[in-house]
């Protein structure tokens, strides 16, 4: 490793609990190492401003008494930011440590960002067969003398001995390297496309553009880390990783906040820009239909049917999916939910009355039991559905680009509408959030990534529009 690299923050936070986005830090300590030798060090306990669990207190030996007159998290950021800056940040399970100091800077409004390095990945790469790789038991097979376990220098002190143990052998000094450049070889990298440019993309949600040297978009992608994603693409050495390589000049990004807007702000990128090296979302129609006609008794049936411009002329297309058997599954639901005819939907072969009428689920009309007229009502009812994704109108609510945002996503006429940002006060105004949504296209697959979120999601917030 050159002198520039050598340098290494050594980081180790006690918290509340064990999740970044709740819990918060009573105690940091950091050692300054320079691969030879220990060059300074830092440590404060921390008012975490909110109730530390007795198991914490056990563990940690840190009580609410001890962190009463200690400093509030913003009252030493300046120092921390200071004490690490060109180093790399080194922890034993560094998304642990690196996640909550990112966290307690994003509350600040600061983006916190460091080269990474696991003192846990290395040590399974540099001492293969150990039973554990808990710095618990590393320290004991080790036999490292520390005094105060679980409080954050110490555990820093530690994990620093463990660290020199590591550059101790060559070959670790490489695969060091290579973790830090997050699996990168330099000599791998597209022109103009440096490693401190990548060091530098945010470690936030959103949307990223590969550039050509002229300037044109020649990939779109999404990503809950868009920094990490990208070094993924430059260590790639698939043909598609090849391919980048060789074509970008350049990067830009926009961060979403929340995924469910990349997800949308990266579908209608693809079909806007038509980016050359993506092959998935390009596409504004899907490859299978649902149509419908009237059969020679009067009823209302559908069918599924290749999605081609033929069939568009001859038939009365009423909505598309990405498969035979999603469109199948949607016709599923319908004939159950609104007592449909199985066999008028093409669901059950051949003729005389439907599996679904003898168990008493379809009214009868493949029996001659149900007029026209009856059935047909039913039947127009069900197609005004399969013509909308979404059975009413509404707003969809998510993370925004930081605390003091949302994101909002318009639902209107069963389709998906736009999307926008308000600030949190105004997330309970309908008018404020009606004026932040920007019109963006609806397509076949925007409303299935929505489909997908609220299921995935089920505690989303929803208002619904009237």
């Amino acid at each position: 490793m050159g002198k520039k690299d050598q340098r290494f923050a050594i980081v180790d936070v006690e918290t509340t609990g064990g999740r970044a986005s709740r819990d918060k830090i009573t105690e940091i300590g950091i050692v300054l190492y320079d691969g030879k030798e220990i060059i300074g060090t830092y440590e404060s306990l921390l008012n975490p401003q909110t109730y530390i669990p007795a198991g914490i207190v056990q563990l940690t030996g840190i009580t609410q008494e001890m962190v009463k007159d200690a400093p509030l998290f913003h009252e030493i950021a300046r120092d921390i930011v200071q004490f690490t800056e060109g180093a790399i940040f080194v922890a034993h399970n560094v998304r642990f440590d690196y996640g909550f100091l990112r966290e307690e800077f994003k509350r600040l409004g600061y983006t916190y960002s460091r080269k990474q390095l696991c003192t846990v990945r290395m040590s399974r790469k540099a001492f293969p067969g150990l039973p554990s790789y808990s710095l618990e038991n590393l320290i004991r097979h080790f036999e490292i003398q520390t005094d105060a376990r679980h409080r954050a220098l110490a555990d820093a002190m530690a994990t620093t001995t463990l660290l020199e143990r590591i550059l101790d052998r060559e070959q670790n000094k490489d695969e060091i390297r290579t973790m830090v450049n997050m699996g990168i070889k330099e000599s791998r990298l597209p022109k103009g496309i440096t490693l401190a440019q990548i060091h530098n993309l945010p470690e936030s949600c959103g949307v990223y553009y590969f550039h050509n040297k002229n300037g044109d978009v020649v990939y779109v992608g999404k990503s809950i880390n868009i920094k990490k994603r990208i070094a993924e693409h430059f260590a790639d050495q698939t043909d598609k990783g090849r391919r980048l390589q060789e074509h970008v000049a350049d990067i830009s990004f926009e961060e979403t906040g929340s995924e469910l807007v990349a997800l949308l702000l990266e579908s209608h990128e693809i079909k806007r820009l038509r980016p050359p090296i993506n092959r998935a979302q390009r596409r504004t129609k899907f490859p299978f239909a649902i149509h419908t006609y009237h059969n020679k008794e009067g009823y209302r049936c559908f069918d599924v049917i290749r999605n081609n411009a033929k069939n568009r002329e001859q038939y009365q297309v009423i909505s598309e999916y990405p498969s035979m058997s999603s469109a199948k599954g949607r016709l599923n639901f319908l004939v159950k939910d609104m007592e449909l005819c199985a066999r008028f939907c093409h669901l059950f072969p051949g003729s005389g009355p439907c599996f679904h009428y003898h168990l008493k689920q379809c009214r009868g009309a493949c029996a001659d039991k149900e007029s026209t007229e009856e059935y047909n009502a039913r039947a127009d009812a069900a197609m005004e559905r399969l013509k909308t994704v979404f059975d009413q109108d509404f707003l969809l609510l998510d993370e925004g680009r930081n605390k003091e945002e949302q994101s909002v996503v318009l639902i209107r006429g069963g389709q998906f509408a736009g999307f926008g940002y308000v600030s949190a006060e105004e997330s309970s105004d309908l008018e404020s959030l009606h004026d932040a949504v920007k019109i963006y296209p609806g397509y076949p697959d925007t409303a299935r990534i929505i489909q997908r979120f609220m299921n995935d999601n089920p505690k989303a917030r929803v208002i619904p529009l009237s």
